[in-house]
């Protein structure tokens, strides 16, 4: 069975398919384990040689040269200025790292990474077309994983806790993605998945959002800096060598604040509408910020993701433009307004002013 062979099961809405009639239903399964769905968008890079680890290292933001043979891990490659200009989902089996990326970031990431060899022993090498991706919660279905030196190529998302090195700005008591067990699964192009039940993007996204999950394809502009989606606290390591960008990441966390904020809004549905990707989010007549994603999930409702000014009020409620109208939104906290500053600095007198005893 191939990949096509998804947007030919019965009931499927779209190629890739959406759903297969049963949006909810179809969320629930997944969240519990019961199905999987293709992930049509991805595409797969192999970095191989020696010196893999520690190149890759110097570049970007987590701390990968002790990776053991079947670890996962998230690193970003910033531009100098810290802006995030590549996220990139991370395997190594000992010999070969395996880079699990948005498909829209496909041949730029391979030119970039190809121009940055110079003389180490690194060769690149596009595997898109040799596997698909397949996304899935839980180890209980048995997902005929592809292997490499005997390493099942079954990336496990580390979102669910903080990494080693990470920092987490939200201060929610008890965080959405604490039992998340997303996982990616690289599947060989002619298996047969025609026995297990799927899920189609809608179900996955709904899920994302509700988990507070950054996505390169949905959430990063050319403008966003890591600490703006929380994404310090799966794809970033404070306390490792330099990369590029990593001024910026120290400077923002220590002494300064993000200029702005990922945040989760929760939509009126009385009208039965959802906003668009980058609709308006607007607090009175001032546009604040702009919508990165919406879904119905099973039980939350109409939700969404944006990314607005860092100064907005956490308690005021907003507003999202669609086709019918503005919809109310109410913001559920992920990045606070304070986030930031975390260097315990000493604050120095004003030149000239008197000190009293």
């Amino acid at each position: 069975m191939s990949s096509s062979s998804f947007a030919d099961r019965p009931g499927a809405i779209g190629d890739p398919p959406e759903h297969y009639g049963n949006p909810f239903g179809e969320q629930r399964s997944l969240s519990e384990g019961r199905s999987i769905g293709e992930l049509a968008d991805s595409a797969v890079i192999t970095i191989t040689g020696p010196d893999r680890l520690t190149w890759l290292d110097s570049l970007t933001t987590q701390s990968l040269k002790g990776l053991a043979p079947g670890d996962s891990a998230e690193t970003l490659l910033l531009n100098p200025n810290g802006r995030v200009e590549h996220a990139m989902r991370l395997i190594d089996d000992g010999e070969t790292l395996w880079l699990l990326i948005d498909g829209a970031q496909r041949e730029s990431l391979v030119a970039w990474l190809n121009r940055m060899r110079f003389m180490l022993r690194v060769e690149i090498v596009d595997r898109s077309e040799d596997f698909i991706t397949v996304g899935s919660f839980g180890d209980a279905l048995e997902v005929p994983a592809a292997r490499s030196h005997d390493v099942p190529l079954v990336w496990t998302d580390p979102w669910a806790t903080v990494v080693r090195g990470g920092h987490q700005y939200s201060t929610a008591a008890a965080h959405p993605a604490a039992d998340w067990s997303y996982r990616e699964t690289l599947v060989a192009t002619a298996t047969d998945l025609s026995a297990f039940d799927a899920a189609g993007s809608l179900a996955f996204e709904a899920l994302r959002i509700a988990a507070w999950r950054p996505r390169f394809s949905s959430e990063v502009d050319d403008r966003t800096i890591p600490h703006e989606l929380d994404w310090m606290r799966s794809a970033v390591h404070l306390n490792k060598g330099c990369y590029r960008g990593q001024e910026t990441v120290a400077k923002v966390h220590n002494l300064g604040h993000p200029p702005r904020r990922l945040v989760m809004l929760h939509l009126d549905g009385s009208e039965g509408a959802l906003p668009e990707v980058g609709a308006e989010v607007r607090l009175g007549e001032k546009t604040v910020g702009s919508v990165t994603a919406s879904a119905r999930h099973f039980e939350l409702g109409p939700i969404a993701l944006a990314v607005i000014k860092r100064g907005v009020d956490a308690a005021q409620t907003l507003a999202v433009t669609s086709d019918v109208g503005e919809i109310a939104a109410a913001q559920e906290v992920i990045v606070p307004t304070d986030a930031g500053a975390e260097a315990n600095v000493p604050r120095l007198p004003r030149l000239g002013a008197v000190t009293r005893g």
